[in-house]
């Protein structure tokens, strides 16, 4: 007390003197890189998506390992619904602190923009990002009962029965629909789509033969192919996968420049400070590179591709370019 008398040069009440202690203690607190540090609660990790999917899994499988780093807890809540619409709305307004994160993917951060003429927030603007995830192929599958052993046998039989070939997919303008779209136009088939609430019921409707084809996710797919319920005829990347290793592209397989797939990115609401961006990409960054974690996610057929947080956007303006003219053409739309 007498050293801020003596600062001050004056005589300051007993009152005077408790106050300024307490201003200048908000004040500090108040400063950045003073005070209270981030972070100092724990954070929330949004997945828009029913838990026990590959997006729920990845998700889990950063959760733990970045609380530790961050000495905070990281807890998952799922938000399923409207195409991924409630849980990216519930982000896009949340306080831009850094104590919510979103598991964003095609779906979230490009494709719906695409698809409905008015969404409740703005990917394009709405968030920022932490980093890029993972990245992961699809794989084009058929009940083993159906007389088609790759995607040639698989075009000929679908063009002698134009009317007769269906397609499953977990929803409307999802990236697993997309990319039976793009495979119609490729191969010049007709096959009609049959959506339907997730991956567990279009994988039973295949293979019950309700419908004959799905482009899926292996982690989803790959029990069913090994147990012989499933036929594996492609894969819808550039190169193999390392999960299936006797399986050709589609590119391979006789259409070049074919490729479709699924992604995942860390974001937060756009506002968030610069240094809490920078802090997490850096912890997440770290996550992504162990060896441990690689194999765990190539036992899942997922591809983690951590990088700088400027390569969301990037990533996500080239899947806005990459599907905007096949929605166009195809005339899908949905609303909210």
């Amino acid at each position: 007390m007498q050293t801020i008398r003596h600062i001050f040069k004056s005589n300051i009440t007993t009152s005077t003197l408790k106050k300024l202690v307490v201003f200048m203690g908000i004040s500090l607190t108040l400063m950045p890189g003073m005070g209270q540090t981030f972070p100092s609660k724990p954070l929330k990790l949004v997945v828009p998506y029913a838990a026990g999917g590959a997006t729920d899994q990845l998700a889990r499988a950063i959760a733990e390992p970045l609380g530790r780093s961050l000495g905070q807890a990281v807890v998952v809540e799922n938000k399923p619904g409207g195409n991924t619409i409630v849980g990216a709305d519930l982000v896009a307004k949340s306080p831009p602190d850094g104590y919510t994160l979103f598991m964003g993917s095609a779906a979230s951060l490009a494709i719906n923009s695409l698809l409905y003429s008015k969404l409740p927030y703005d990917p394009n603007t709405d968030f920022a990002g932490i980093t890029m995830l993972a990245a992961s192929p699809l794989v084009m599958v058929v009940p083993a009962t159906l007389p088609v052993n790759n995607v040639k046998e698989f075009v000929e039989y679908a063009k002698r029965r134009p009317d007769a070939i269906n397609f499953a997919s977990v929803g409307n303008g999802n990236p697993l629909h997309l990319a039976a779209e793009l495979f119609k136009i490729a191969a010049g088939i007709e096959m009609t789509h049959v959506p339907y609430s997730g991956s567990v019921p279009a994988l039973t409707a295949l293979m019950g033969n309700q419908v004959q084809t799905m482009f899926d996710a292996p982690l989803s797919s790959n029990p069913h192919i090994q147990s012989g319920k499933l036929r594996a005829l492609a894969v819808t990347g550039n190169k193999g996968l390392a999960l299936l290793p006797n399986i050709p592209t589609i590119a391979a397989s006789g259409y070049p420049g074919y490729e479709a797939g699924v992604w995942f990115a860390l974001v937060v609401p756009k506002a968030t400070p610069a240094a809490i961006v920078a802090r997490l990409n850096s912890e997440v960054t770290k996550i992504l590179s162990e060896p441990a974690m690689k194999a765990r996610f190539d036992r899942l057929a997922l591809e983690l591709i951590p990088g700088p947080a400027d390569e969301v956007s990037k990533y996500a303006a080239l899947e806005q370019t990459r599907w905007s003219r096949l929605i166009r053409e195809k005339g899908i739309r949905l609303e909210p």
